[in-house]
This record gives C-alpha cells, sequence and structure tokens, in this order.
C-alpha cells in the first residue's frame, strides 16, 4: 500500500504512539502513579503534537531537502502547530480549571439551598477537561522526541 511508502507520514504518526507511550511512564517517575489514561488524552508531558509536527517537517527536510518549499510549508506549520499548542490550547485548559472550580462552589451553595434534582453521581461530577493543551517544556520536549526520531531513522536507512 502507497500510504504505508510515505515515511514523513509514517514517521508522524509513530511519534504520536511513542511519545503518547512515554506520557505514562513520565507521569510515574513524578507523581509514583500509573495513569492509562495518558495514552489517548491531550496535553501532558511531552507534547505529541509537537513531536508529530516535528517529525513529519524534518522528515520532509530529508526527503525533499532542507532548502526545499516543500520544507518551508511543513516547518511553518509545525511552528503554527506548536505555538497553538502552547498558547491557545493551554490557556483554553486554564479557563476550564477555573471554570471548574467555580462549577464546585456553586455545586456546594446550591446543595446548601436546596437539595439537587435526582441525578446520578457521574452526571454531578463530570468536570471540563483541563490538560488541553502544554507548558513550553512539554512543546520543547515533544519538538525534540519528533527530530530525533525522524533523523534517527533517516540515518540508519
Amino acid at each position: 500500500m502507497a500510504l504505508l511508502q510515505n515515511t514523513p507520514l509514517v514517521l508522524g504518526l509513530l511519534a504520536i504512539l511513542v511519545v503518547q507511550f512515554l506520557k505514562v511512564p513520565i507521569y510515574f517517575i513524578v507523581t509514583k502513579k500509573v495513569d492509562w489514561s495518558l495514552l489517548t488524552s491531550t496535553g501532558g508531558m511531552p507534547s505529541s503534537h509537537s513531536a508529530a509536527v516535528t517529525s513529519v517537517a524534518t522528515a520532509v527536510g530529508f526527503e525533499t531537502g532542507f532548502d526545499s518549499p516543500t520544507f518551508a510549508v511543513a516547518a511553518m506549520l509545525a511552528m503554527i502547530v506548536m505555538y497553538d499548542a502552547r498558547g491557545i490550547r493551554y490557556q483554553a485548559g486554564q479557563h476550564a480549571a477555573a471554570l471548574n472550580e467555580i462549577r464546585r462552589d456553586l455545586q456546594i451553595f446550591f446543595r446548601d439551598i436546596k437539595r439537587w434534582p435526582k441525578m446520578n453521581e457521574e452526571e454531578k461530577n463530570q468536570e471540563l477537561k483541563t490538560l488541553l493543551g502544554h507548558k513550553r517544556s512539554e512543546v520543547l520536549i515533544g519538538a525534540l522526541a519528533g527530530m530525533v526520531l525522524s533523523c534517527t531513522v533517516y540515518i540508519l536507512i
């Protein structure tokens, strides 16, 4: 299948898988807790978005030359994705955390005034996702992971 012979695409997907897997042991080292949900979550250390786009851009550079217009497009898109992951998505996560706190406070307030209507516990405790974006260090480590992965593959083949 020709799609699987597209090395930049394969490396981008591989970068996502490798970095998502790495989130579990990194989280364990930091917190001494295992959280398998990190395999499919956004945010956290390292950034799989950054790893994917830098892996693809690096692979495109090897395929077409680092002076090619195609590499320029891939590199610019990678920078935009990383900027967005650090900026807008990170701030959205911060807003979600603040909204969750307000929601908890309101729940206590309304519970004290009158009892909540009959709801199951899952509905009562559902929170907004706060781990949406990345810190600078997470973006940087993800970007380096993607570049190292592509460089390693192209050096070895």
